[in-house]
């Protein structure tokens, strides 16, 4: 089943607020304490614990930074003091923890975000952003945290279906700013992140906690149906006068074995062995049927409309198995509305052994049918010709059809 992790923003989001989230959904503690170690930030440590909030119990990812270390430990790890740090410098703490690839990834990618919106709200190059000495160890243990602890969970799906935001204006280094701040308005506007204007005064998302979110979401809306396989709550640090945290929650999406859907593909550059190949696959993929359609493309060339019919349990396996075994780069998918007639399996005894039947109603309609491949099989194995024993069964089935139809009516 495909686990989905929802960030509920309805308390606004920030970094040490996910971290603490994910820890509390049973990210590895001792993996994330590995890496931050080895990132050699000197000067900081940092707290795990449960806290309350308002009575809500939660995690808590305290970053402690101290501002009394000698200045040669810190030059040796080329970390001065009271520098400020680019974006340069940042992937360089980042490059040298030792984290997996995809968590590096994940952490470049979150960092970048927040300093293309620094930038822009600047109005300078993103190599020029400086992040403060404050600020930057305690973004670079934020983002990583977040990248390593989703890295273990083995999320790859994340819906984020909005944010709330305080109001009113905070105070920074440069004086008062606007909440929500620039950075977090530059991200909400580049990744089309839905805000919600609360009467909380301050800021409930911070820079970091909206690129997080961006970089992570993978779709908007959560699915019709889901369980909820875990929840992590992630405390804040500021007093809104109410619960100030973010609650994580891995989903479980419920698919319908009843919805049926289309999937269909144009192609025009491939041979026919390979829609063959194509084909099996599919329908080893559980398709409920595939069929090839010819059409005309543009340019006028011959192709072939691929349409899959699909029960909803088992898309992700038929798209995989579309793009794997077909040129495609891309496919449609919908919904339909299917009507059937009621199936019921019967058993036909003819003279020389048994095949299978289904016997189908709609309303006052009785049909019932041979299966094709049971009396294919029984012409097989004694040897009589496949027409005289489909027309026997054909018989048996008419007789048990009328017997069925009187029953109707």
């Amino acid at each position: 089943m495909k686990k989905i992790l929802y960030l509920e923003g309805a308390g606004g989001i920030s970094g040490d607020m996910t971290v603490a989230a994910l820890l509390d959904l049973g990210a590895d503690r001792s993996k994330l304490d590995a890496v931050l170690r080895s990132l050699e930030l000197e000067g900081f440590t940092y707290s795990v614990g449960r806290k309350h909030s308002y009575g809500l119990a939660g995690c808590d990812f305290d970053v402690n930074l101290h501002h009394h270390h000698h200045h040669e430990q810190e030059h040796e790890h080329g970390f001065h003091s009271h520098e400020h740090r680019n974006l340069a410098d940042v992937y360089a703490v980042i490059d040298r923890g030792a984290m997996s690839e995809n968590a590096r990834t994940l952490a470049r990618r979150i960092f970048r975000i927040v300093a293309d919106a620094e930038a822009k709200a600047h109005g300078c190059p993103v190599e020029e952003v400086h992040f403060h000495e404050v600020g930057a160890i305690d973004s670079i243990a934020d983002i990583v945290a977040t990248a390593v602890c989703v890295d273990d969970l083995g999320i790859t799906d994340c819906v984020v279906t909005g944010l709330s935001e305080g109001s009113g204006t905070v105070h920074c280094r440069h004086g008062e700013l606007p909440v929500p701040v620039p950075a977090v308005l530059n991200i909400a506007q580049r990744f089309g992140i839905a805000l919600r204007t609360t009467s909380v005064q301050g800021e409930m998302v911070t820079p970091t906690g909206i690129a997080i979110a961006a970089a992570l979401r993978t779709r908007t809306d959560l699915p019709a149906e889901y369980t909820v396989a875990n929840v992590g709550i992630g405390l804040g640090k500021r007093d809104f006068g109410r619960a100030n945290c973010l609650r994580a929650m891995i989903l479980e999406e419920k698919s319908d074995p009843e919805r049926i859907y289309i999937l269909e593909s144009n192609i025009d550059d491939s041979t026919g062995e390979l829609f063959g190949l194509a084909m099996e696959e599919l329908f080893r993929a559980g398709a409920m049927d595939v069929h090839f359609i010819p059409c005309y493309m543009k340019k006028n060339r011959p192709a072939y409309l691929l349409r899959v019919i699909a029960a909803e349990p088992d898309l992700s396996g038929i798209e995989e198995a579309v793009f794997r075994t077909t040129t495609t780069i891309g496919l449609r998918k919908y919904p339909v509305d299917s009507t059937g007639m009621k199936r019921t399996a019967l058993t036909l005894a003819l003279a020389c052994g048994e095949v299978n039947a289904k016997q189908c109603t709609f309303g006052g309609l009785v049909r019932c049918y041979p299966e094709y491949e049971s009396v294919r099989q029984l012409a097989v194995r004694t040897g009589l010709p496949f027409q005289d024993l489909f027309d026997e069964a054909k018989e048996k089935a008419q007789a048990i059809c009328g017997a069925a139809t009187k029953e109707l009516s």
